[in-house]
This record gives structure tokens, sequence and C-alpha cells, in this order.
């Protein structure tokens, strides 16, 4: 479309930066795998590609990606189970793509650990982009920032890194993000929509990715997940991070 064309002009001038980011494609449709990696090596990247789910994750074990593009059915171990795996491992970002069109078919992707969703048919030019955010993101959020300290917290953003009593957590890219923009904005109620554009820069689209981030991350940050008392919800309205629930 026009509108993305325009995006993708802005980012060109960046593209230098990302010219040795490497990306995994798991695709088992032969022509649209081929057409993902024509336009990723196009923009740059450096592309590996593999039809099933067991070249998958020998892929990745023997030269981890610096991002992946997931289909989400595919021969072997599919999608959803790759990136449980992967995220054993790895933080890279996962960018997951899906027939499936219904919230609760999406969401699963999303608590396996991907990063990002795009329902097919997909547009290859928007692929791009969104590798194209995920790396940015990756590697540039946060450049100049000062540390902040929460309670047992301790965010630096220019080396994304969150620790808690001085240990990194084990984040992946949206699971930092959402994090890191809650420590910024502490005592705060925030709705859903608030985080996805606060923490992600969405505009629009499936707030249910926030939910769903949420709840992993309560398992990497809380004493106790079924009782919150770092990041709580205000029924009705949000969430926001608890400064008491930090110390």
């Amino acid at each position: 479309t026009t509108y993305l064309r325009k995006v993708l002009r802005t980012v060109e001038v960046q593209l230098a930066d990302l010219a040795n980011g490497r990306v995994l494609v798991v695709e088992d449709d032969e022509e649209l795998r081929s057409i993902l990696v024509a336009y990723l090596r196009r923009a740059g990247f450096s592309v590996e590609a593999v039809a099933d789910g067991f070249a998958a994750l020998e892929a990745a074990t023997l030269s981890p990606p610096d991002v992946v593009l997931l289909d989400r059915m595919i021969p072997g171990v599919d999608g959803v189970e790759i990136c449980r795996r992967l995220r054993t491992t790895s933080n890279a970002p996962i960018l997951l793509l899906t027939a499936m069109g219904q919230p609760h078919e999406r969401i699963d992707g999303l608590e396996a650990g991907a990063d990002d969703y795009v329902v097919k048919p997909v547009a290859p030019r928007e692929i791009v982009l969104r590798v194209i955010r995920l790396l940015q993101r990756t590697a540039h959020q946060g450049a100049g920032e000062s540390p902040i300290t929460l309670g047992r917290f301790r965010l630096t953003p220019a080396m994304r890194v969150i620790q808690s009593d001085g240990v990194d957590l084990e984040l992946t890219v949206r699971e930092f993000e959402l994090f890191a923009f809650l420590l910024r904005h502490p005592d705060r109620v925030h709705s859903r929509e608030e985080i996805a554009g606060g923490a992600w820069g969405w505009e629009a689209g499936d707030t249910s990715a926030v939910a769903v981030n949420i709840r992993r991350l309560r398992l990497k940050v809380e004493p106790d997940a079924s009782r919150p008392v770092v990041i709580r919800s205000v029924w009705g309205h949000g969430y926001l991070l608890d400064s008491e629930g930090t110390k």
C-alpha cells in the first residue's frame, strides 16, 4: 500500500545498522518462503529458510538468528511448540505467521513466546517492515537513557537489561518493553491501549497481547504469580506497577 511504501522509505536510511541481521524463515509453502526470502535479502538481511519444525530447531541451535519468522502450521513440530522450545534458549524476537484469525487462536502463540503475529495472507513488504521494527527496537531503544531503580528492580535501557536483586531477568522483546514502560511510569493505572502504545508503539491492534504478556511477565517478576503485588490489575481500567510491591 501507499502507507507501507512511505513508512519503508523512512527507515531505509537505518537499514545499514541492520545489515548483519540474521533472519530464520520457517515456512512450508515453497512459493511464499521464496518470496519472503527474496524481500528480506533485498532489504539487506542474511536469511536462512527451512520448511519444517525439526529443521527450524536445528537451524536455530547451530546458528542462532536475530529474529525468527515462523509459520504457525508447519510439518514436524508446529509453530507454537517451536516458540516454547526457542524461549528456553533464546530471547530473539519471534514473528508468527498464522492463518487463524480468532483471538484465542492467536493468543496461544503469544503465550508460547511469540512477540508479534501477522494473519495470512501476508504482504511481503509488511513482513520486512515488521522485522525491521523488531530489530530496531531491540538495537536502539533506551540508548542514552539513565538507569532506573525501583525496589529490587533495576532497568538499564542502554543494555536492554532489567535485573531483580542483581540478577538479569530472561525477558522476550515484548516482555522487556512492557516491563520497562511500567518501571518508567509506576503507581499509575494504564489501559491496555496505553500500554500497547507506550511500550510497543502500537496505534491500533489486538490489545489481548497486553494481557498475555502481563501474565507471562508475572511468572518472572512476582513472588507468587497467582497473587500479584508488583503488576496489579485494576478491574475495568487496566494495570499498574505498584512501587510498594517491588520492595
